[in-house]
Parts: structure tokens; sequence; C-alpha cells
């Protein structure tokens, strides 16, 4: 790309709509999302409708997920150039899968599973959510409740197969359930007309990653700079999203769910930011979508030590620090 330094100084100072490059056309990129519009895609959508992207050439389409999607595998197909990846689990198994994609941002740096349970029930501190049945699907169970056995004395049989419907949780006061924070939550104050005590997984030392950038080795090695700027322009994105007026990209975010509320959207922005979700810890010097070596270090080793991850994986070819780490839109928060 021409002028790819000056573009990316612009975008670092927050100048972009102030500095005029030479006319060339942007370049045609697409990102898959993991699921439906929603506020958890937001800095993206922000990006896009503020012309964030197209300051550094890129003309970004974002195609959402869904229960019938698999942009992952559009990535490999080459049919979209970025995907939004889960927790670093995914990374992992996609190296031992010989699976040619490769992290290269983290936009939220606490996944937002939490358990949730009845407030006043006994069950207000994590040691007293051992004594709780607990609703976990099975992916849960295969995984972060693994974590929970080895690291913090959970035991198997209190789990309580979950199909991701609220009732029996409801129904039963001395049980905890799965969730995000962003979602479940708010569903349960809806239908049970309780706010849940909440248990952020993060908090208590499952210290993955979530909501990664991937993209194709090929990507990175013959176009870094279209790399680059996606991760910049996602990055001043979310910050625009979270302590900016967002209200264009909410609109967009609408267009591609029209099953998402404004009441949603709220609740989740609120607990992106209540929880440290996206901005928090290293993004405080380091800028969103940092990531660190002893970051993944950490949760591989708590992953091969739950039995998860076994440990002849070479995790470290799963990530690349290359595009990140340079407080890119520190600037912007307010």
């Amino acid at each position: 790309m021409t002028n790819g330094i000056l573009r990316n100084l612009a975008l670092a100072t927050g100048l972009c709509f102030s500095i005029t490059f030479p006319a060339q056309a942007a370049e045609k990129v697409a990102f898959g999302t993991n699921w439906l519009a929603q506020a958890e895609h937001g800095g993206y959508y922000q990006s896009v409708v503020d012309g964030t992207y197209e300051a550094c050439g890129l003309e970004v389409t974002i195609r959402p997920g869904g229960p019938q999607v698999n942009n992952r595998a559009l990535l490999l197909a080459g049919k979209i150039q970025f995907h939004m990846g889960g927790n670093l689990l995914q990374a992992f198994s996609a190296v031992q899968e010989g699976i040619p994609i490769t992290v290269v941002a983290a936009t939220f740096q606490k996944e937002p599973q939490v358990i949730l349970t009845h407030p006043g029930e006994g069950f207000d501190d994590w040691d007293n959510l051992k004594k709780a049945d607990l609703f976990i699907g099975d992916n849960g169970f295969q995984s972060f409740y693994q974590w929970m056995i080895a690291e913090h004395g959970f035991k198997p049989e209190q789990r309580k197969p979950y199909t991701f419907n609220p009732a029996p949780f409801l129904a039963n006061k001395n049980s905890g359930q799965q969730g995000y924070v962003t979602s479940e939550p708010f569903a349960i104050q809806r239908e049970g007309g309780f706010e849940p005590t909440t248990f952020l997984l993060a908090d208590y030392g499952f210290d993955t990653y979530a909501t990664t950038i991937e993209t194709t080795s090929d990507m990175i090695k013959n176009k870094p700079e279209a790399v680059q700027c996606f991760v910049d322009g996602s990055a001043i994105g979310w910050y625009n999203y979270l302590y900016g007026d967002n209200a264009a990209a909410n609109e967009a975010i609408k267009a591609d769910n029209p099953g998402m509320t404004d009441e949603q959207i709220s609740f989740s922005i609120s607990q992106l930011k209540k929880f440290g979700i996206v901005d928090s810890g290293d993004t405080e010097k380091l800028g969103i979508g940092a990531m660190t070596d002893e970051r993944f270090k950490s949760f591989f080793d708590k992953m091969v030590k739950a039995g998860v991850v076994d440990a002849g994986v070479d995790y470290k070819s799963s990530y690349t620090l290359q595009f990140v780490n340079k407080g890119v839109g520190l600037e912007l928060k307010k």
C-alpha cells in the first residue's frame, strides 16, 4: 500500500481525517464474525461506519456468523481475509490440526464466560460454588470446567447438563448456570425478575484471550500492511465505540441483526466496561488488542494441567505479536 507508514501514523495520532493521501482504490477485505451482530462486535462496526478502515486503505465488509455459518472455513477457503476467533483453545486446536491460521490481535482481554447464581442463597462467593449444582454445557464441561476441577477443586458430579434454557436454573435456587457476562445476566433479569450474582471466570484465573482476530499465514506474509491496517483500525474502532459516539455503529448492528434491541446493546456495552472485557490490564499501556507471550504461556500451561490440551502442541506458532502492542488509539480513551 502506498503511504502505509503515514496512514498508520495518522491512525495512531487520531488525524486520519485531516490528512490527504493520493487517491487510490481501497483493498476489499471481508471479516467474518463468530455469531450474529451484537454489541460484542461493536468496535468493528464502528470502524466501518466512521471510515477508520478506509483511512488506512481497506474497504471492509463484515459477514456475521450464526448457527448455520462457518466463517473460519471461509477464511481457509480464501473467501474472507479475517475471522473472529473464540478463545485460545481454538487457536491451540488449529495448531494441533495443522490449520494455517494465526491470531494477530486479542480484542477481549477477558473471556466473558461467567457462572451465575441466585443472590442470597449461600452462593455469593467463589468457594461456596463447590456446594451448588452447576448447569454447564458439553463444550464448557470439556474446557473451562476441567480447569475449575484441576485448579479449584470443583467436582464432576456437580455438573448438570445445560441446554441453553435458563428454566432449570431459575427453578433451582441451589444452582449456578454458565453464561456470557454480556448476555445471560440480562436474560435472567428479564425472565427471573432478579439480578444474579456473577462470577467472571477470568477474574479467578481463566486467563485466555477471546474474540481474537485471526488471519492466514499467506495474508501475514504477502499483505502485512493490510493486516496492520485491520488490527489498528479495529483498536481505534473499539476506543470510539466504548468511549465515543456509537449510535451509527449500533444502527449498523441492528441492520445486520434485526432481532437485536437497544436495551440489550446498552446492557452489553455497560458490562464490557464494568468487567474490563476489552480494555483492562495490558491494554492500558499497550492498547486494545494487546497480547503477550506470558499470557499465552500461562493459559497453555493451565490447559495442559487440566488435561484439555496436549503438552506437545506448539502453542507459540498459534499467534504473532507483530501487529499489536503499539499503543494505537490510546489517546482516544476518554
